[in-house]
C-alpha cells in the first residue's frame, strides 16, 4: 500500500497530472508488484514563487514521495525510482534532472488503517 505525494509548481492541466500518477502508479506496479487498485495519490501544487529550487531546475520540477510498508529490496526501490522517472520522460518529456524522489519506510506499528494498528 504506497502513499504518494506529488509536490509540483502550480500551472500544469488535469491531464498532465492525471498522467504523471498513472506513470508513477505503472512504475510501481511494474517495480514493486503493487496491485492496479492500491491507489492512494495525491498532488500538492504550490506557486512557483513558494517552491524554491536549484536554479538549473525548471517548471517541470517534482517531488515525488513514496511511503511503503518496509521490507522492499534495494534493488526494488531502485527499479521503482528508474521506472518512474523514465515513464515520466516517455511520457511528458520531463528531464530526469527535475524527477527527484524519496522513499519512506516507517515501520508497520506506526501505520494505521481502519481503526486498527499495522504492527
Amino acid at each position: 500500500m504506497p502513499l504518494v505525494q506529488v509536490n509540483m509548481i502550480k500551472g500544469k492541466s488535469s491531464e498532465y497530472k492525471k498522467t504523471v500518477l498513472d506513470c508513477i502508479h505503472y512504475g510501481l506496479m511494474e517495480s514493486i508488484g503493487i496491485e492496479d487498485w492500491d491507489r492512494f495519490q495525491r498532488i500538492v501544487e504550490i506557486p512557483r514563487e513558494d517552491f524554491e529550487t536549484a536554479p538549473e531546475k525548471t517548471d517541470d520540477f517534482m517531488i515525488i514521495e513514496l511511503t511503503l510498508f518496509p521490507g522492499r529490496t534495494k534493488e526494488q526501490k531502485g527499479k521503482a525510482i528508474k521506472n518512474i522517472t523514465s515513464r515520466l520522460a516517455d511520457s511528458l518529456k520531463i528531464a530526469p534532472a527535475d524527477v527527484f524522489i524519496v522513499i519512506n519506510e516507517p515501520p508497520l506499528e506506526n501505520w494505521g488503517m481502519g481503526g486498527m494498528q499495522k504492527g
